[in-house]
């Protein structure tokens, strides 16, 4: 598969904007003051997230669901993008996730103007730590996203090379792990997008969109990514597992 560039950015823009829309809307269903789902605690919205990642899959499958600059940095270590088609992978994520935060921001606009605790505003949008450490945030993400993209190579390549369901399995089974401390961003996209989106927007009583954590969520999962992709290369070269193809 070698899509153009144009295809790159079309579906993982549309397939990362279905993420974030039904990522984040799952956050807003369960915290926000008068949502139905309100106080639906962790693991809707867990499964939410999965469910993202699920939908998000099948809409950028021509062009191999990436949906994550980590995934993509993986691809690219392994020599499967090149580094032109990496940079648009990046575009399209990145404008993908701010899209389908503002989305969401549009479907729970009345529930964002009745919530008086800018706190949860923002954890709408993007995550944050339960006791804030930086270095050791930064441990917790690097951990969570090596899961997530070793899981992936070892099990064949691409997202979209396992099936949609085995990938929003694994991000559910990684939220309820290892999502506690962070709030698992594992995708720079996914917490960097919509956070330029909760600065960007009227949101009444928004408060701080905590620039000071912003680069944790973007360092820690590019890091866990090149350990993942060394480390299966490294073990790839011994012949132990097929290689990945994207």
């Amino acid at each position: 598969m070698n899509p153009s560039y144009g295809h790159i950015f079309l579906y993982e823009t549309l397939g990362t904007a279905t993420l974030l829309l039904l990522g984040t809307g799952v956050v807003a269903t369960a915290i926000l003051r008068g949502s139905k789902g309100e106080n639906g605690g962790w693991l809707l919205i867990n499964f939410g997230w999965g469910l993202g990642v699920f939908a998000g899959v099948y809409v950028a499958f021509p062009t191999g669901a990436h949906l994550n600059p980590a995934v993509t940095v993986a691809q690219w270590i392994l020599g499967n993008v090149s580094a032109g088609q990496a940079f648009v992978y990046f575009a399209g994520e990145f404008v993908g996730a701010f899209l389908g935060a503002v989305l969401c921001w549009l479907s729970f606009r009345d529930h964002f103007d009745t919530e008086p605790d800018p706190g949860k505003k923002l954890g709408v949008f993007s995550t944050g730590p339960a006791i804030r450490n930086y270095p050791w945030n930064v441990v917790t993400e690097v951990i969570a996203t090596f899961v997530l993209i070793f899981v992936i190579l070892v099990a064949g390549g691409t997202p979209s090379g396992l099936g949609p369901l085995f990938v929003a399995l694994l991000v559910v089974g990684i939220g309820a792990s290892l999502g506690g401390p962070t709030g698992y961003a594992i995708n720079p996209a996914r917490d960097l997008g919509p956070r330029i989106a909760h600065a960007v927007l009227p949101i009444k009583g928004k408060g701080s969109s905590d620039w000071a954590y912003s680069w944790v969520p973007v360092l820690g999962p590019v890091i866990g990514a090149v350990l993942a992709a060394l480390v299966f290369k490294a073990i790839d070269a011994q012949s132990l597992f097929p290689t990945a193809t994207s």
